[in-house]
């Protein structure tokens, strides 16, 4: 039990810090858009059931309302046709022990502050390496992009006449990590883990094609991947226990050097 007690007290020091990379959730937060055809996941409603009254005079809580996929959520393979007949691919029968594994952050602010279309390609990932060490079997990798900086619903979308705008993986990159390397799967700033004009991308969303299909996951709309280092944090990210669910909300923690 050593290292366990270890990591509190280091914890208890200072010296290991748990940083929230998790966005608020509620009615202002931002919900991927479709086209017309296709169904619609909700917002965020929330309905008081008592708050100090007549109808619970010592307890508040509310109802709420929303699709899996809303504010900074997980991704089960399930949530995918490629990944639909995989065994273990759903929130409830996933193994736990899937959820923690360690972070490596893939700085590219300078590039999409350049262009907002952005994609990872291979050769990235493999400057990244070469520079912090290889990626190892279990990883999540997270997309650090300055995204999350955009605080407001219609810039965080980034809608245009022709769709959504936001970076993402190139299908190359997408395979090299889920099958090379062996990740747990990736994190992004964005609302979604495939860039915005991955609609018209042959396959349309390689990245989702690429992940689930490989039993893989996705981690949508983090926030405070600047406060990592490229190596060295560990992050567990745990989807509520939705039988059948195909994604869920979620708190996503890292454990990070101070």
């Amino acid at each position: 039990m050593s290292v366990l007690t270890d990591l509190v007290a280091e914890l208890n020091s200072g010296k290991l810090r748990i940083v929230d990379l998790t966005q608020p959730l509620g009615p202002e937060t931002p919900v991927i858009g479709l086209p017309p055809q296709f169904g619609a996941s909700p917002g965020v409603t929330m309905e008081v059931i008592s708050k100090f009254d007549e109808k619970g005079p010592a307890w508040y809580w509310n109802t709420i309302q929303m699709g899996e996929h809303t504010g900074t959520h997980f991704d089960a393979p399930v949530h995918w046709i490629t990944g639909k007949d995989l065994p273990e691919n759903r929130c409830d029968t996933i193994p736990a022990r899937r959820f923690v594994g360690p972070a490596c952050v893939i700085d590219v602010t300078a590039d999409v502050a350049k262009n907002q279309d952005f994609l990872l390609m291979p050769e990235h990932v493999v400057a990244w390496e070469k520079k912090n060490g290889g990626i190892p079997a279990g990883a999540w990798v997270l997309l650090r992009t300055g995204w999350s900086a955009r605080t407001d619903g219609k810039s965080f979308l980034n809608v245009g006449p022709d769709g959504p705008h936001s970076p993402g993986f190139h299908k190359t990159a997408s395979e090299l990590l889920a099958k090379e390397r062996d990740v747990l799967g990736v994190g992004v700033e964005t609302v979604g883990t495939d860039a915005g004009q991955a609609g018209t991308f042959d396959p349309p969303f390689p990245n989702h094609t690429t992940m689930h299909g490989a039993g893989k996951f996705g981690l949508a709309s983090l926030r405070n991947l600047d406060q990592l280092p490229a190596t060295g944090a560990v992050v567990i990210a745990a989807p509520l226990k939705i039988v059948n669910g195909s994604g869920s909300p979620l708190r996503v923690l890292a454990i990070a050097p101070a």
